[in-house]
């Protein structure tokens, strides 16, 4: 097998495990459905990987796109109102108390 396919095969398998698997299980139903010539395994393997990919697809379509034209919400405003701390002198001697 090539490995750039098990590569992407592993990738795929790792983002959307369910779906993968219903694909795997009728590709192997749609497989063992033809070898054996038995028509109604490889039609419901067909089925079966034909209504896991139509899924997948439809929740890529449902979610929400990246609006890149809004404008980000600044929780913070753009400079602070207070005074900066003084900074720390440490060569200064303090006589002891």
């Amino acid at each position: 097998m090539n490995p750039g396919l098990i590569r992407f095969l592993k990738s795929a398998y790792r983002q959307e495990p369910i779906t993968s698997f219903i694909v795997i299980v009728g590709a192997v139903d749609a497989a063992l459905g033809g070898i054996d010539q038995s028509v109604s395994l490889f039609s419901f393997g067909i089925v079966l990987v034909t209504v896991a990919l139509a899924l997948r697809w439809w929740q890529l379509q449902r979610s929400q796109p990246l609006d890149l034209e809004r404008v980000p919400e600044h929780y913070l405003p753009p400079a602070s109102s207070r005074q900066p701390l003084p900074l720390l002198m440490t060569s200064k001697k303090y006589p002891p108390q």
